[in-house]
């Protein structure tokens, strides 16, 4: 069967369809890892885009249960230049094809993706729109310029309830916001009790849970489209540790003054090199964003940058210089490098250990007769 996509700028490219019939719209992109594919299918980071893989040849190894970032992909449409539908690894337990079908994502092969990757790189990122239909050309240009971007992506991607991942250690909250499993996996790995809250979450609610730290995950789409989550973070900020990941790098920067901004293309891929500042140390990195903290604005804030990006010089890391918070716009938990960056979740608990020697809780009981005289008192 073909399948078309359509760009805004009028680029037609015509291919063949694999997994789901229909059509949908949304931002293409691209992405340079050249394995991953199964990861990048399941970010929740990718919600609402049309991903395109650079790397030719995409469905080789399959699908296989353990390599899943969330439940269930939210992407909206998925480029490759060869599909291979028959998988040959002895992990895999069924094909890309019948992911795709079973979650309803059109995907189109054999087309030129080295070309549609430079019209991006040249034009921007771009509303596009993939279908398998019969429709005219003309017909699919009036549903794209009717189409518009998604700004909910945060509320689509985040829990609606709080759970627990139980553990013997820290108490962290982390707030959803589209967090991968691979964030929840390394603090677990490490003993912790993790609480895993909504997106919109109020700074009171995550005090009753009384965290030692607070985890900001990653997410999709402009951190100022949740703009209550930069009240959060704001009213936490110094009261308890916090660590900041991608989405959570960019609240974080917003709730100390920076500023955000629009990346032409964004960076998308496992193989981004980041230099971190205090060692002049190069980390191979994974990465998945449209945004990024401008530079200048940060000056009269009490952020310093400690990452770098090292092709185009993007803050990639920011502490804060006078409350235990840190932020990377990188993926830790990705294994990129494979272990380069997870020593950062080893970084956040010394901070939260360090901050309780600082600042030792006070005694549940001296809190609670507080509150009970209080209450009589006013009686």
């Amino acid at each position: 069967m073909q399948a078309r996509l359509l760009l805004e700028n009028g680029t037609l490219f015509t291919g063949l369809a694999f997994g789901a019939d229909g059509e949908s719209t949304g931002e293409v992109v691209f992405n340079t890892g050249i394995t991953g594919y199964q990861e990048v299918l399941s970010d929740p980071s990718y919600c609402g885009q049309i991903v395109t893989m650079t790397q030719p040849l995409i469905g080789n190894y399959g699908i296989t249960r353990d390599d899943f970032e969330s439940v269930a992909p939210f992407i909206h449409g998925f480029v490759v230049r060869r599909h291979e539908p028959v998988p040959s690894n002895w992990r895999a337990e069924y094909s890309l094809d019948q992911l795709l079908k079973e979650h309803g994502i059109v995907g189109i092969s054999e087309i030129d993706t080295r070309m549609l990757t430079r019209i991006i790189r040249h034009h921007g990122t771009m509303k596009g729109i993939l279908t398998t239909s019969a429709a005219s050309v003309e017909e699919l240009q009036e549903r794209l310029v009717v189409s518009e971007m998604m700004r909910d992506q945060v509320a689509r991607t985040s829990t609606k309830y709080t759970y627990n991942s139980p553990g013997s250690k820290e108490r962290i909250v982390l707030v959803d916001f589209g967090a991968k499993s691979g964030i929840l996996r390394e603090l677990s790995n490490r003993g912790c009790d993790v609480v895993v809250v909504p997106q919109d979450t109020t700074a009171e609610q995550i005090r009753h849970l009384r965290p030692d730290g607070i985890l900001l995950s990653n997410g999709p789409g402009d951190p100022k489209d949740v703009p209550h989550a930069v009240s959060m973070v704001s009213e936490l900020l110094g009261e308890y540790p916090m660590f900041g990941i991608c989405l959570g790098h960019q609240l974080f920067a917003l709730a100390c003054g920076a500023d955000s901004e629009r990346l032409k293309f964004g960076h998308r891929g496992g193989n981004h090199p980041v230099k971190e500042l205090a060692t002049n140390r190069c980390y191979i990195t994974s990465q998945n964003h449209g945004y990024t903290v401008n530079e200048d604005s940060i000056r009269n804030t009490d952020l310093e940058v400690t990452h770098i990006n090292n092709n185009d010089k993007t803050v990639e890391g920011l502490k804060h210089k006078n409350y235990p918070a840190f932020s990377v716009q990188y993926h830790p938990e990705a294994a990129p490098g494979p272990q380069d960056s997870s020593y950062l979740f080893d970084q956040f608990l010394q901070m939260i250990a360090d901050h309780k020697i600082k600042h030792p809780a006070k005694p549940r009981q001296a809190e609670l007769a507080a509150a009970v005289k209080g209450a009589l008192q006013n009686a």
